[in-house]
């Protein structure tokens, strides 16, 4: 692509000197060392020293008595042939060159045309993408993998395994068809990959084209959709046309919810580039001319979005769920990945996995990765278990800003709010165990307390949602409890809004409020408008609005209410954790259990003690002595 550019520039440039060449070379031969003037070659034939002339229109070359040629133009001078005949200086003529332009001419004349069709071309392949010219705007642009450059199997694929053996089915029927053939079974004519961002779709793909041995054609959905009406639908028509030359192959289509969508939402028909491009897809996977031997595997987070024709059967027969793992599926994934660096003997994966729940096989792959760079910082040979629960810290709360300067006050206020939600966290039989808690900066937020399940959740119960309505609320009752309702700031901001939407979430979708019953309230239709996707709420009446607005209330009072019990009962606890963490900036949820409970501090006792006495009077000092509100 950059020779093809640099070819294109150099035929600009070299047109562009030629054609300054071609006007300055008249004014060059005038201005010769050997040229004189008409007036000047009249005297010098006058004195008879001109011996030779050559006239050529009116240019005329001649030779002097001393040998030395001369170059003059001479005007319409009727006289002059007259004039050179007396004078017995020897004349030849010849008319002015008529020959046939040279290429070099005649690419000058069209240069103009030439520099204008260039640039439309250069600027037609930069919106194209370059593919094919500005000829090429319906090319497929699919890509054939190679093998042997990064080549990836299904032993660099862990975590999915129910998604590997459904799609190592149709690897060993590519391989082997009669043995499915012969109970008359069929290949299936296609295979969508479904999961979340980051479970690992694109590298099953990938670890397809490596097992296959069959060509493997990938593109994504977005390089259909152009700005020219039916671009879209000769790309798939091309691109099929591909598939069928290079029979039976695999191709793997990216992000498919970009072309794919449910047809018929807009306004105005159907006529729009996606949809045509989608009609051509459809027919191309299951019409009246098959294209057997061509195998689709798609991948996208967006099902919900793909237009029903498409999902049938005898399209894509099969959707393959691509979720995030469990902890033995994380543990094998964090094995595949350590396999890169140097590890310390000591670190056991399976308690990495067991405290990353949630994680998809991205997140794994970027603590690995996290942890790699933290122990290359540290000027450290190996990655130790200590790496790995900085990144996991890292990636989870986001990094530290340490240089971010709080005063006095606010690291007081921010150690009672991030202690009100640990007490409460404690003291709620629901909640998952506490796994850190920290005032210092992380992220966007001032500080944190840090929660994970001791197992992965499938479902949450009535008990553990209003625990974590409880636990979001703490945060702020601490902070009306010690300081106060007059300075009480923005911090709980987020929490209020998470709650909020929790609690919305158990009214109109859980079917979780008694008042309401087990109905869904307010779902949420996405329509097409104006090229525009618009989420408009499902109808309800003015009287269930309100009894839903009151049940959301009711239920963000309650974990108000049991924050503030738990708070006031637990007022020494609270200071005793807050002084703790205006200490040592960061417990583990172990160290704040031995807090609390056994009242066993972190580290060294006698400092904290002596640092009490100082607290207390800076609390006084700026007048955020303890409120007990009863």
């Amino acid at each position: 692509m950059n020779f093809k550019n640099l070819a294109m520039w150099a035929v600009i440039v070299f047109l562009t000197i030629g054609l300054y060449n071609m006007f300055k070379g008249p004014q060059n031969s005038v201005k010769g060392s050997d040229t004189i003037i008409f007036s000047q070659f009249l005297t010098e034939v006058d004195n008879g020293r001109v011996t030779q002339v050559q006239i050529q229109g009116n240019n005329i070359k001649g030779t002097l008595s001393n040998g030395k040629d001369f170059i003059t133009y001479a005007p319409n001078d009727p006289n002059l042939i007259e004039k050179l005949t007396s004078k017995g200086v020897s004349i030849s003529a010849s008319p002015l060159d008529e020959k046939m332009p040279s290429l070099f001419g005649v690419l000058l004349s069209w240069f103009p045309m030439l520099l204008l069709i260039a640039v439309w071309i250069f600027f037609m392949r930069q919106m194209q993408g370059g593919k094919g010219g500005a000829m090429g705007f319906g090319k497929s642009k699919a890509k054939m993998m190679n093998e042997l450059k990064g080549k990836v199997t299904f032993n660099d694929v862990a975590g999915v395994e129910e998604a590997k053996e459904e799609v190592e089915e149709v690897v060993e029927f590519l391989k082997d068809p009669k043995k499915f053939s012969r109970l008359g079974g069929k290949i299936p004519r296609g295979c969508l990959l479904v999961g979340p961002p980051g479970t690992g779709k694109t590298l099953l793909a990938r670890a397809i084209a490596g097992e296959a041995g069959v060509p493997f054609f990938t593109i994504s959905g977005s390089d259909f959709v152009e700005m020219f009406v039916g671009v879209g639908a000769s790309r798939v028509r091309d691109m099929f046309e591909q598939g069928k030359k290079h029979s039976p192959c695999i191709i793997f289509i990216d992000e498919i919810d970009a072309v794919g969508r449910s047809r018929g939402a807009g306004l105005g028909g159907g006529n729009d580039e996606r949809e045509q491009t989608l009609n051509q897809l459809l027919v191309e996977m299951d019409g009246f001319d098959t294209n057997e031997g061509v195998i689709i595997i798609a991948a996208t987070n967006r099902p919900d979005v793909l237009d029903p024709a498409l999902l049938r059967p005898g399209r894509f027969d099969r959707q393959v769920v691509v979720s995030n793992p469990d902890i033995i599926g994380r543990e094998k994934i964090l094995k595949v990945h350590v396999k890169k660096i140097s590890m310390a003997p000591d670190v056991n994966l399976r308690t990495i996995a067991r405290g990353t729940p949630g994680f998809s096989g991205a997140d794994l792959a970027n603590l690995v990765n996290e942890a790699a760079l933290l122990a290359a910082r540290k000027n450290k040979r190996i990655v130790t278990y200590n790496e790995f629960e900085e990144a996991k810290d890292k990636v989870m709360m986001g990094a530290e800003r340490r240089s971010m300067v709080m005063t006095e006050e606010e690291k007081k206020l921010t150690a009672y709010h991030e202690a009100g939600h640990a007490i409460v966290t404690i003291n709620e039989k629901a909640a998952h165990p506490i796994h850190k808690a920290t005032i210092i900066p992380r992220g966007r937020a001032l500080g944190m307390v840090m929660q994970l399940p001791e197992r992965d959740e499938l479902s949450q119960t009535r008990e553990q949602l209003h625990a974590q309505m409880a636990i979001a609320m703490g945060g702020r009752v601490a902070e009306e409890i010690i300081f106060g309702d007059d300075k009480v700031t923005t911090g709980a901001s987020s929490d209020i809004e998470q709650a909020t939407k929790r609690a919305r979430a158990m009214v109109m979708r859980a079917g979780l409020s008694k008042e309401l019953g087990p109905v869904a309230y307010g779902e949420n239709e996405e329509e097409v408008f104006l090229g525009r996707s618009v989420a408009r709420q499902q109808n309800m009446s003015e009287e269930t609005a309100k009894k839903v607005d009151s049940e959301i209330r009711l239920i963000v009072d309650k974990g108000y209410n049991r924050a503030k019990k738990i708070l006031t009962e637990k007022i020494e606890d609270l200071h005793k954790l807050a002084k703790a963490l205006l200490t040592y900036e960061t417990l583990t949820g172990e160290e704040i259990e031995n807090l609390v409970n056994k009242n066993i501090y972190p580290a060294n006792k006698e400092d904290l003690k002596a640092d009490e006495d100082s607290q207390d009077s800076a609390l006084g000092s700026i007048g955020l002595k303890p409120k007990i509100v009863h």
